[in-house]
C-alpha cells in the first residue's frame, strides 16, 4: 500500500505542475504575447542592418513587408562608454550618463522601434486614444550580430532619467489631459505626466506613447492583417482567457482536495491494520519460552509470577 500511496502522490503532483504554467500564463496581458513576438521579429531585422558596423553609429533596418509602416534602427555601443558618456541623441531618445544593464555585457545593441499605424494594434488601451505613435527602446547583447530570439537585457538609468521627445503629437481635445504611457516588458502599463507638451521621462526600457483619456474615444482602425502575422486578441479570446483563469483555479483546488482525501484514507487504513494486529496478538496469547533440559532436550517453561504465594499458619491451640 505504501508504494501505491506514493505513486498516487507523485501523480497528483505531476498533474498540479501541469496546471501551474497555464495558471500563470492566464494573468499575462492579452496584448503581451503578440507584442513580444513583434519585438523578436524586429530585433532580427534590426541586426541585419549591421553590414560593416561602427560603434555609436545608428543603422536603419528594413522590417518585413507585412509590417509596412514600422521603423527600426539599431546602435552598437560599449557598455563602459554608454555608462560614462551616454548617448546625446538616438532618434527621439536622449540617454544620459549612468545607464546600466544586467547581466553585464562588453557590447550591447539598442534597438529603436516606431510602430506607426500599428501602435493601437499591439498597444491598445481601452478608454484611451493615442496622440503619438508607440516608440520602443530595447537593449540586447551585441557580441553576436547574427543571433535571433535574444532575450532583452535589463536596462535602467541609475543617475538621470532618459527623455523621449515625440515629434508627432496630435492636439489634445478640450477639457482632457494628456498622459505618458509606458508599457514594460511584462505587459504592465504605467502613466506619468507629460513634460513640455511632448516629452516623457523614463528610467527603464520599454514602449512609450502619449495618450488621452476618453471613455468615448473611437477605436482606431487597425491595419489589415497579413497572413502569418499575429493579430490582436478579440473579445472572444479575452472571454476565453477569463474562463481559463476560473478553470485553472478550480482544477488546482480539486487536486488539493483529492490529495487531502488520499492522505486521510491512507491514515485510516494504517490505523485499522494496526488494530487488527493487536487483536490477533491478544487472541493468540503469550507464547511460552523454551529452555534446555540436559544437553539435547528443549522444553517450554513459564515465567515465575510476580507475587509469591502466602501461606497461612494457624497458631491457635
Amino acid at each position: 500500500m505504501r508504494l501505491t500511496f506514493w505513486s498516487l502522490v507523485k501523480g497528483v503532483v505531476f498533474l498540479w505542475l501541469l496546471w501551474i504554467p497555464r495558471f500563470e500564463g492566464q494573468f499575462t496581458n492579452p496584448q503581451t504575447m503578440p507584442a513580444r513576438a513583434l519585438d523578436a521579429t524586429l530585433q532580427d531585422y534590426a541586426y541585419r542592418a549591421f553590414v560593416h558596423p561602427r560603434t555609436g553609429i545608428p543603422y536603419d533596418g528594413v522590417p518585413p513587408a507585412n509590417l509596412n509602416g514600422i521603423e527600426i534602427s539599431a546602435m552598437r555601443l560599449r557598455s563602459g562608454s554608454l555608462y560614462h558618456r551616454g548617448v546625446e541623441t538616438f532618434r527621439e531618445f536622449r540617454i544620459p550618463v549612468g545607464l546600466r544593464e544586467q547581466p553585464y555585457v562588453e557590447r550591447l545593441i539598442l534597438v529603436y522601434q516606431n510602430l506607426g499605424n500599428w501602435s493601437s494594434t499591439y498597444y491598445s488601451l481601452p478608454g484611451y486614444a493615442h496622440l503619438t505613435p508607440v516608440l520602443g527602446l530595447l537593449a540586447y547583447n551585441g557580441s553576436d550580430l547574427t543571433a535571433v530570439d535574444l532575450p532583452e537585457l535589463d536596462l535602467w538609468a541609475s543617475e538621470k532619467a532618459m527623455t523621449i521627445k515625440f515629434e508627432e503629437v496630435s492636439p489634445v481635445p478640450a477639457g482632457l489631459v494628456a498622459k505618458c504611457a509606458w508599457f514594460d516588458l511584462h505587459g504592465q502599463v504605467n502613466f506619468t505626466d507629460v513634460v513640455n507638451e511632448n516629452v516623457c521621462l523614463t528610467t527603464e526600457q520599454g514602449h512609450f506613447t502619449i495618450v488621452v483619456e476618453s471613455a468615448a474615444a473611437p477605436e482606431q482602425e487597425p491595419p489589415a492583417t497579413v497572413e502569418g502575422h499575429p493579430e490582436a486578441p478579440s473579445k472572444k479570446d479575452k472571454d476565453s482567457w477569463v474562463w481559463g483563469i476560473v478553470g485553472s483555479v478550480c482544477g488546482g483546488v480539486a487536486l488539493l482536495v483529492l490529495l487531502a482525501l488520499m492522505i486521510v484514507l491512507v491514515w485510516k487504513y494504517k490505523k485499522r491494520k494496526k488494530m487488527r494486529e493487536l487483536e490477533r496478538a491478544a487472541d493468540a496469547g503469550e507464547a511460552l519460552r523454551m529452555t534446555r533440559v540436559g544437553s539435547i532436550l528443549r522444553a517450554p517453561y513459564a515465567l515465575p509470577t510476580r507475587t509469591m504465594p502466602q501461606f497461612e499458619i494457624n497458631l491457635g491451640a
